[in-house]
């Protein structure tokens, strides 16, 4: 029996975009009830001056609830900026080269393992003249970015002044699903954008986390950063103020008008994690969710086929595939599957599938607030879609 559209409250989507992402619908529905008069103030948070002691306790709530859900210590401060990621990659480094009683030239170290730490690192090399950067790992072989090297073979600098990773890379499904361990006192920066509160971590292995909320957090506008306050007196001279860690912190991310509305959905959003277990209950969904997918494309024999092969660094966010009997690729990189494959999941109500430009092909973003029954009904969808479409024959 064919599928049939899916039917959702407010005709609402499996939405799998990889970012802007799916938010649950309980946090947007408080957001809806509260849009035009928040909890009797007669105006919307939108409207709220950043400094009224309405729109203050929203931002401490958000804090606090970010605070219990990820067991931040006391010695971090929690920030809300703006930029995205991408303004973190020059953020952190002018932040924290200025290592004290440190006369050398410091070094930084970076570990590439995909198209978004590559960038951070080319970023870093903009300030070649207030640093050296040390490529301690580049995961790239012939096939792209795939697997993650032994971590013995990285080649880490003794006195660097950071090491910066990211977690998740969004665009080929590269992820490290142990996190790495560092010579103690190393001082560890991280990117955490694309499986930020997707799993408890340990905070006080890391010195600087930052993630864009818009795929596990909130909205897109926000961006988190958690930094121990050690660190705060690191900063280049001509750090910009809106980035400038210590001059947020000391204000509490109130230097400069935050990225009101966008705090308040992700405080919202903290708070629907806490109610339904925590980040225990997240991490199980979401492995639950990744092992549906990856197990239809193993039983496809060889219909579709998956970027990142090695379990070890298979992602739970992000899986970029291949339907590998459609055909040959296009200008776009589609195959005429893959085309067709996006084009009846959308009609079905399974949007944005379509894989990252450089490519092709599918990509599966299934972020915290996808749910299990939205795997069930695209593992539906894959399988239908196989029995009805047999692979091309070349010529």
């Amino acid at each position: 029996m064919s599928l049939t559209k899916v039917e959702k409250p407010y005709g609402r989507s499996y939405n799998f975009s990889a970012g802007p992402a799916t938010l649950p619908d309980e946090v947007l529905e408080t957001a809806r009830d509260e849009m035009m008069n928040y909890k009797g103030s007669g105006q919307s948070v939108m409207e709220m001056s950043h400094r009224s002691k309405v729109y203050i306790d929203i931002f401490t709530r958000a804090q606090k609830s970010l605070k219990e859900l990820l067991k931040i210590p006391d010695n971090y401060d929690i920030l809300f900026l703006q930029g995205g990621a991408t303004m973190m990659f020059s953020g952190v480094l002018m932040n924290l080269i200025k290592v004290p009683g440190q006369t050398e030239k410091p070094v930084v170290d970076y570990v590439i393992t995909g198209d978004w730490s590559k960038k951070a690192a080319d970023e870093a090399k903009m300030f070649s003249d207030f640093c050296t950067v040390n490529i301690a790992c580049d995961a790239k072989t012939a096939e792209g970015y795939v697997t993650i090297p032994d971590q013995s073979t990285w080649k880490l600098s003794p006195n660097a002044a950071y090491v910066h990773y990211t977690t998740n890379e969004t665009i080929r499904g590269l992820t490290f699903n142990t996190l790495p361990e560092f010579p103690e006192g190393t001082t560890v920066v991280c990117d955490m954008s694309s499986d930020f509160l997707s799993r408890p971590i340990d905070v006080s292995k890391f010195g600087v986390i930052y993630a864009g909320a818009q795929k596990n957090a909130g909205p897109a506008g926000a961006t988190i950063v958690i930094v121990r306050k050690d660190l705060l007196d690191r900063s280049l001279p001509f750090c910009p103020s809106a980035i400038n860690f210590k001059k947020q912190a000391a204000k509490d991310s109130m230097l400069n008008t935050p990225p009101t509305y966008a705090v308040y959905i992700c405080g919202l959003y903290f708070d629907y994690i806490l109610k339904h277990g925590g980040l225990e209950a997240v991490q199980a969904q979401n492995e639950e969710k990744a092992k549906i997918l990856y197990e239809t494309v193993a039983q496809s024999d060889g219909y579709y086929e998956v970027l990142v092969k090695d379990p070890r660094f298979q992602s739970r966010m992000n899986v970029p595939l291949h339907c590998i009997a459609g055909g040959e690729p296009d200008k776009d990189k589609m195959t005429p599957h893959e085309l067709k494959f996006v084009a009846e999941a959308t009609k079905l109500g399974l949007v944005n599938l379509k894989g990252y430009r450089d490519l092709g092909g599918v990509r599966v973003s299934m972020y915290n607030a996808m749910t299990v029954d939205g795997l069930k009904m695209l593992r539906e969808f894959m399988n239908q879609f196989k029995a009805q479409n047999p692979p091309i024959k070349k010529d």
